[in-house]
């Protein structure tokens, strides 16, 4: 299979998507962006990658997203009951 650079692929068993940048007949460069933040540039049999479609990689960011939102919401409910344990705790010693 050929790609062109600048075309988003993937490995077929899963991963970051990643970016063409050269390829020849058998072997594929790309470039990606590790979770940290760190340029990763590799050269990928071609018979292990498979092309994006546009928009999905945008997809799998959108729902890491929620994730965070749910984490971030659950994280509330903890120092809500917090709260209300130390205002009863604080009302116990007044009476």
């Amino acid at each position: 299979m050929s790609f062109e650079p600048g075309e988003v692929v993937m490995l077929k068993s899963g991963g970051q998507p990643m970016t063409v940048v050269a390829s020849d007949d058998e072997h594929i460069d790309c470039i990606w962006l590790g979770e940290e933040g760190n340029l990763f540039r590799e050269s990928i049999p071609a018979a292990a990658l498979i092309a994006v479609p546009p928009g999905d990689d945008e997809v799998e960011d959108e729902d890491e997203d929620d994730d965070e939102e749910e984490e971030s919401d659950d994280e509330d409910d903890e120092d809500e009951a917090d709260d209300e344990d130390a205002t009863s705790k604080r009302k116990r010693k007044v009476a």
